[in-house]
């Protein structure tokens, strides 16, 4: 990944990681090895899953799916 974002042409990179801490480590570590390049760094939402019940979200699902809100 990093010799490809060097090589130019990457404006942006999308991380999908999973939803826990090695992912939220991971998408930390890349983001901190590309930004001095240049490149974009974001992450695709996270938070409740469509269909389910929010009796069952605990809060750091609850702070994800609030952060990744978007305009109706």
């Amino acid at each position: 990944l990093l010799m490809r974002a060097s090589n130019g042409g990457v404006e942006e990179v999308i991380l999908a990681t999973n939803p826990n801490v090695e992912g939220e480590a991971t998408a930390i570590y890349l983001a901190k090895l590309l930004k001095p390049m240049g490149i974009r760094v974001t992450r695709i939402a996270m938070g409740v899953p469509v269909g389910s019940d929010l009796e069952y979200a605990d809060e750091v699902t609850m702070h994800m799916a609030m952060e990744g809100r978007r305009e109706v």
